[in-house]
């Protein structure tokens, strides 16, 4: 009895040896294991928000009429009931009322701070003025120029489309947010993808919110403000605009190409069409069903036909130097593209 519990002790001895071997002060060594492969736990960087591409040299002369209009213009708005088009400028800041038939700038309305882009409430105004530094935006009534509100909105606000409800969305560029205003002051605000640029509402009320660094298109609902999904948006997304049937334009300026989609409960991408010279300004002739986009890369502007799930294009014409936007009167027809570099307004009365 006694020899065999010897037996088992120096046994059990044994093995613990054999499973534990001292390798320094206190250490014990264990099985070695595969490294497991390392992971970045940190998300993917967005890339830069796309920019217009820098104009190249004027090769051809520009179609139409050119007049001149103040320093740095870029934000552009057609009314068709006043024919007058504002015009963003910067250094001074301030919004040049141009008539549209005549060229001629009939009243200059002084800013507190410059806006890249404008809209329309509706026919015959107001124009809505995203004052970016001031984290504001104005409402300057038409034909007279008055500024009727100042409505404080969120961080950068970058552009601004009205629902037919009026309802005004203003998206604020560095917050990620979209501002929701009306009787001139803000009753929400509602989280967007990164960085939205771009805004656009179709007739039956839904807003298209383009993230440029997000890359993304996302609809909301413009009565009850949910999200009704957030799609991709190319390699570097910047403009939207609302065309008929609850349609969407994207002007994809990273990825050359203007993206479609539609609308609805929920929406989906049905089209894409290549558009070669960085593609930046949108704009659409719903009376026509017609589309324009410039090209800055290319100093052009396109004419488009919508179509169910393309376009086609109709005419490209030779612009100003640095077409970042471009507008259209739909009661007459004209087209407006401005020319940051040498502060013009181009006037196109097309085929």
């Amino acid at each position: 009895m006694t020899h065999l519990s010897f037996r088992c002790v120096f046994t059990l001895l044994t093995l613990a040896t054999i499973l534990f071997v001292p390798v320094g002060c206190g250490a014990e060594q264990v099985a070695p294991k595969q490294d497991a492969p390392k992971q970045d736990a940190s998300p993917k960087k967005p890339p830069p928000a796309p920019e217009p591409a820098e104009a190249p040299p004027l090769e051809k002369k520009p179609a139409g009429r050119v007049v001149e209009v103040g320093s740095a213009p870029e934000g552009i708005a057609a009314d068709p009931e006043t024919g007058l088009v504002a015009v963003a400028l910067r250094n001074p800041n301030e919004l040049a009322l141009v008539d549209g038939e005549s060229g001629d700038t009939v009243r200059r309305v002084e800013l507190p701070e410059a806006a890249r882009h404008l809209d329309l409430a509706g026919s015959g105004g107001p124009v809505l003025v995203p004052a970016e530094g001031s984290d504001s935006l104005l409402q300057v009534s038409l034909p007279d120029g008055k500024i009727t509100s100042e409505t404080p909105v969120g961080d950068f606000p970058h552009n601004a489309a009205a629902a037919p409800s009026g309802r005004i969305f203003v998206v604020n560029e560095m917050a990620s947010t979209a501002s929701i205003i009306e009787d001139g002051r803000e009753i929400e605000k509602i989280e967007t993808d990164l960085k939205p640029g771009g805004v656009a509402v179709t007739d039956s009320g839904l807003a298209g919110v383009v993230g440029v660094r997000g890359l993304t298109l996302e609809v909301f609902d413009a009565g009850t403000l949910e999200s009704l999904g957030s799609l991709d948006a190319g390699e570097g997304p910047t403009h939207v605009e609302a065309g008929p049937e609850n349609r969407f334009y994207v002007t994809d300026t990273r990825g050359d190409a203007v993206l479609i989609y539609e609308a609805g409960p929920q929406p989906e991408q049905i089209g894409r069409v290549s558009a070669p010279g960085s593609p930046y300004g949108i704009a659409v002739d719903h009376r026509r069903k017609h589309l324009w986009v410039t090209l800055t890369a290319e100093q052009r502007v396109v004419q488009f036909a919508l179509q169910r799930r393309t376009l086609r294009e109709v005419a490209r014409y030779p612009t100003v130097s640095q077409a970042n936007t471009v507008a259209v009167d739909p009661a007459s027809g004209r087209v407006f593209v401005t020319g940051k570099a040498d502060g013009q307004l181009q006037i196109l009365e097309p085929r």
